[in-house]
């Protein structure tokens, strides 16, 4: 991973820290309590919960490791607080319809936090490129490996901001 700023919304940096406190709090301090109850039943090369804590510990270690360097480069960028919401931008929430008229909705997020099975996906993927800056009845053409594809922008949303407690509808 690079040290370059890698951008995420405010929500997919809350999951992110969210994971990492309960792993580093949670997780990691039962399973340490594990593997050293398991290291005192004797003999370590035969005994299951002490080879598998182990080995899970690794596995938490790295995740941690990686989580923190994300939290440590990430750049929140809010998405509700986008001046121009005409002009699809991070975090922006699309309807589009492909040369099929398939319709499909995605929504451009943090390549940390994209879940294309969620309709989030990174707004480094070829369809978010090709989408950025566009308008809505725009149409973009986006290479995949499976061919060229055109696409029409249906529709552009973005998050409201988040108001504030005193204030009323």
């Amino acid at each position: 991973m690079s040290d370059r700023p890698r951008f995420i919304t405010p929500d997919g940096f809350a999951r992110i820290r969210a994971e990492y406190e309960q792993l580093f709090g949670t997780e990691r301090p039962k399973l340490v309590e594990t593997i050293s109850w398991a290291a005192g039943n004797g003999d370590r090369s035969e005994n299951g919960d002490y080879i598998y804590g182990r080995k899970r510990l690794r596995e938490i270690d790295r995740r941690l490791g990686y989580l923190s360097k994300v939290m440590k480069n990430a750049k929140v960028v809010d998405p509700a607080s986008q001046p121009d919401r005409d002009v699809i931008r991070f975090g922006a929430t699309v309807e589009l319809a492909d040369e099929d008229d398939a319709r499909r909705i995605l929504t451009l997020v943090g390549e940390d936090e994209a879940d294309a099975s969620a309709g989030q996906i990174s707004w480094l993927s070829p369809i978010a490129k090709a989408l950025v800056g566009a308008r809505v009845g725009q149409e973009r053409t986006v290479r995949l490996p499976a061919g060229e594809r055109w696409y029409e922008v249906l529709a552009i949303s973005y998050p409201e901001a988040a108001r504030s407690a005193g204030s009323e509808s």
